[in-house]
């Protein structure tokens, strides 16, 4: 199921794409999940993961290209497209990889293109995730995203580059689902993702990000050879 987010602080225009959007991909036959947003700043406090996100540029306060910049810097592998009503900013969207610049008004021809495009894009990335209940409302999380699962009591925190999404699981359970997919089980707390850590010691793990995680002693050394597995699967050279 796509994840999209619609960005537009003028609300008729934000709700007209996203029903466009969303007719063009029942369509498609691709099942989706549409949230709108009416200034940058609420686009960026949304922690959960979204594929494809329609972007505005011309807004009050924090415009669509600064609102992309801070995205980017959390979101490398996210679909961007901007939609304005001025041509003037074609050339700063290559800034931040845009995936295509629309002007309005928006054709339904040109939209259809862009879109299938884009679902064509998704469709080949590793888009792994777990559906997730927070607060009565079920959460599309992207592994990729995610640095380490921490278990606090009953509650399992997923620690994203963006912030922290909390809700029930056992990490035993979660561990078994998560087999195969990058994550190793380095102390009774912690499942870490081996795409982010970025050194190790006899004690904890160093993540890109700069924090460290306990690895338990016993685990030391099943760790070692799934990161070392995981770094010549990925391309690394030890």
């Amino acid at each position: 199921m796509l994840s999209i987010a619609v960005c537009d602080d003028e609300i008729t225009e934000c709700q007209k794409l996203s029903v466009k959007i969303q007719e063009m991909l029942l369509e498609m036959k691709m099942p989706c999940i549409i949230r709108q947003f009416y200034n940058g700043n609420k686009l960026l406090d949304a922690i959960e993961g979204f594929d494809i996100i329609f972007l505005d540029i011309l807004m009050s306060g924090a415009n669509g290209l600064e609102t992309a910049k801070i995205f980017r810097k959390r979101a490398f592998d996210k679909i961007l497209i901007f939609v304005s009503s001025s041509r003037d900013y074609v050339f700063d969207a290559y800034d931040v990889e845009a995936y295509h610049y629309l002007v309005k008004p928006v054709e339904d021809r040109k939209l259809k293109k862009v879109l299938q495009g884009a679902v064509h894009k998704t469709e080949k990335q590793p888009n792994d995730f777990l559906l997730v209940s927070r607060n009565g409302e079920l959460k599309k999380l992207f592994l990729q995203d995610v640095c380490y699962f921490e278990i606090r009591g009953r509650i399992l925190s997923a620690h994203k580059k963006d912030g922290i999404l909390d809700f029930y699981e056992q990490i035993g359970i979660l561990e078994k689902k998560l087999s195969g997919k990058g994550f190793f089980r380095c102390h009774k707390s912690y499942l870490v993702n081996l795409k982010y850590v970025d050194g190790y010691t006899k004690q904890d793990i160093l993540l890109e990000n700069g924090e460290r995680i306990v690895v338990s002693k016993r685990r030391l050394e099943q760790f070692r050879k799934e990161l070392f597995a995981f770094m010549k699967k990925s391309g690394g050279m030890a």
